[in-house]
């Protein structure tokens, strides 16, 4: 793979990560911390839903996040033909 063809990939893989990170951020700090008095106000299950993603829901949409991660990144490195 030539220089700048590299260069590419690993600014779209960049892209990747900044996006899918501030997500997790959003959701982990956002919903389960800043957010979590206004979110207790609406129940999920019967739990309030700022404590579900404080305690469960951060970390579903983490192991969500890997699955699109991967997703992601087969993606791109077919599009790269550096696949296995």
């Amino acid at each position: 793979m030539e220089l700048s063809q590299r260069k590419k990939y690993w600014k779209e893989n960049l892209k990747y990560l900044s996006i899918l990170l501030t997500i997790w951020f959003l959701v982990s700090y956002g919903f389960g911390i800043l957010l979590v008095d206004e979110l207790n106000t609406i129940r999920l299950g019967g739990f309030k839903l700022g404590f579900w993603f404080a305690q469960q829901g951060s970390i579903y949409v983490f192991v969500l996040l890997i699955f699109v991660y991967v997703r992601l990144m087969n993606k791109l490195d077919k599009k790269y033909k550096v696949n296995e």
